[in-house]
């Protein structure tokens, strides 16, 4: 016979549910300098509580669910808002995954053990003491992630939101979720662009041609910039124009959406970019040209021109960025500039012919790169990294991406 809701709230309030409830007002009532760092720490410690009860109760099956679905009831029925069966599973996934969020100094549950006050008097005070002695040293995390001291992957910081956290639990690559906390924090992502960002494989995009060496950094440091070739990605994805994949895009149009989107287009590209103009006119004797767009790379201390193409790159394309390239180094570039990049975005590329075009020397100023003008499929982006990991070849030093 099925229980009713009722019948399955815990009976006689325990002692974890007590522990709980005092975790949550104590982190109300923290003067902290985040109210969503008390949220993320609460919900650590709430973790933490229902993983060491699960433990506790491993010998019988199910034990951790029926659990959750009973504290959830329990909260539901004193009117506690945001604690359903599925917000208390986040909470437990988070402590599992972040189980070394805040450091908490080990405290012994001997006494969490016995169920009756009179075989111990003093359970309830002890549990008290123990609740109100986890908070105090979660506050002092607060107070040091704030000041950024010593802070890694996978420590408390005040940039990150339990949305953040939320998010990020999606990720089950370690190395990967590492490097989207770094970008997080480093870029001021809000939860939506951190969404959009793994949603878009961003560290598989940039993980391709790296080494093992390399992904340990990409993982520990996030992005780091040091030569042209770091600032682009392949593909870029521009799903949030809203445009169609249709033949009768025209270049125009495209240029139009992207400069009605530069906010979130500047957040695809990455850091570094500053944007300068668009229809750039260079005139050689009487003939005049139009560079689509011109950014300043502020990292690299460079230009980087942008010609857009709807359909398949042409060494044609090819040649005429490095004519707008060759004119901005010659008639535009500053003593303390560095050389200028060219960037072509085009739905589709054969790498043989920008290789063979290009040549060793310039292969380093002149890039190429597919755009999409929707979210692919994780599976859709793997394919696609897979093809370019062929025609690349296999990594420096045995690396996968």
């Amino acid at each position: 016979m099925k229980a009713k809701p009722s019948e399955r709230r815990l009976k006689n309030k325990p002692a974890i549910y007590d522990r709980i409830l005092r975790i949550l007002e104590s982190a109300r009532s923290s003067v902290t300098r985040s109210v969503n760092t008390s949220q993320v720490v609460a919900n650590w410690l709430i973790g933490r509580e229902i993983v060491e009860e699960e433990q506790q109760g491993k010998v019988r099956a199910g034990y951790g669910e029926l659990l959750i679905t009973a504290l959830a009831e329990q909260f539901k029925g004193d009117g506690i808002a945001g604690y359903s069966v599925q917000n208390l599973r986040y909470m437990r996934q988070f402590y599992l995954t972040y189980s070394e969020l805040i450091a908490i100094p080990t405290i012994r549950h001997a006494l969490r053990g016995k169920s009756s006050k009179t075989d111990v008097p003093h359970a309830e005070k002890n549990d008290q003491r123990k609740a109100d002695g986890e908070t105090y040293f979660a506050a002092s995390q607060i107070h040091h992630a704030t000041r950024g001291e010593s802070w890694r992957p996978g420590l408390l910081h005040p940039n990150l939101s339990w949305t953040h956290y939320r998010t990020l639990l999606r990720v089950d690559k370690p190395e990967a979720r590492a490097f989207y906390e770094v970008e997080a924090i480093r870029n001021n992502w809000a939860a939506r662009e951190l969404e959009r960002q793994i949603n878009s494989l961003l560290y598989e995009r940039l993980a391709l041609s790296k080494d093992k060496k390399g992904l340990m950094r990409l993982a520990a440091k996030g992005q780091e910039i040091q030569k042209s070739a770091d600032i682009f990605k392949d593909p870029v994805v521009m799903e949030f124009l809203g445009l169609p994949a249709s033949p009768k895009l025209t270049e125009s149009a495209l240029e139009q959406a992207l400069i009605d989107n530069l906010q979130v287009f500047l957040l695809e590209l990455g850091r570094g970019f500053a944007f300068v103009a668009r229809q750039q006119r260079i005139t050689l004797d009487s003939d005049h040209f139009y560079i689509d767009l011109v950014f300043y790379h502020t990292i690299l201390k460079c230009y980087v021109l942008i010609d857009l193409k709807v359909g398949k790159l042409t060494h044609n394309d090819l040649g005429q960025i490095q004519l707008y390239v060759n004119y901005f180094d010659k008639e535009r570039r500053a003593a303390d500039d560095n050389p200028s990049l060219g960037l072509i975005l085009c739905t589709d590329k054969n790498d043989a012919v920008v290789r063979y075009t290009l040549g060793e020397n310039r292969q380093d100023k002149i890039f190429a790169s597919r755009y999409k003008l929707y979210l692919p499929t994780e599976e859709e982006l793997k394919a696609e990294l897979r093809r370019e990991v062929k025609l690349i070849g296999p990594a420096p030093g045995g690396g996968k991406p």
